[in-house]
């Protein structure tokens, strides 16, 4: 259905986008550093869920609505925004308790992976992004479109997964060496909530 050289040129785009500092792998960095490599992993496929979800959109054209409607795009930022202050108060709770209290449990795997769902459908600038970015690699006489860009989207997942993935071991890995020190892990905690508000500031003031 695609020519070669479009698959390609796709792929390498899309690997640069998932390498490209952003609101998402910054989140999966941190939680990482935050929670290990499984909670990393887990978010990481809970934002690849959400992707599936915004690549239904453009693909079925609902995407236009926020792209349309001031009102839904506003209301959905701010959505996502009340949630990314939400999880930087945890993070900076966090970093007066965890420490002292050994015995708290690990947060549930099924809680971050609707953690990275609920970050990324939160975030109306996905979906208008992708309305921008698929369409411009599908080829009407290649059949239908719909297909076409729900393909993409599928292969967009794929690379964003493996790079995703990989950002999730390593900050894991560094995030269990500086949890040793009570001091490192403080301050990953306090700096984790300082990025999720800054991640919330700019999603709020984000414009269509």
């Amino acid at each position: 259905m695609f020519a070669t050289a479009t698959l390609l040129t796709f792929i390498t785009a899309s690997t640069l986008l998932a390498l490209a500092p952003g609101p998402d792998n910054l989140f999966v960095l941190t939680q990482s550093a935050l929670h290990g490599r499984k909670a990393g992993l887990m978010i990481t496929l809970g934002l690849c869920s959400g992707l599936v979800g915004h690549t239904l959109a453009v693909a079925l054209g609902i995407a236009v609505l926020f792209q349309a409607s001031a009102l839904a795009f506003t209301a959905l930022k701010l959505v996502g925004a009340s949630y990314l202050l939400y999880l930087a108060w945890q993070a900076f709770r966090a970093s007066g308790t965890r420490l002292a209290l050994k015995s708290t449990p690990p947060l549930k795997l099924s809680r971050l992976y609707r953690r990275g769902i609920v970050m990324n459908l939160t975030n109306p600038k996905v979906s208008i992004f992708f309305l921008a970015f698929l369409p411009q690699f599908a080829d009407p006489q290649r059949g239908n479109i719909a297909i076409q860009l729900t393909l993409l989207g599928g292969l967009f997942i794929l690379t964003t997964v493996v790079i995703f993935g990989a950002i999730a071991l390593l900050a894991g890995q560094l995030g269990h060496w500086f949890g040793q020190s009570p001091r490192c892990q403080q301050w990953l905690n306090r700096s984790a909530a300082m990025v999720f508000v800054a991640l919330a500031v700019k999603l709020a003031c984000a414009e269509r």
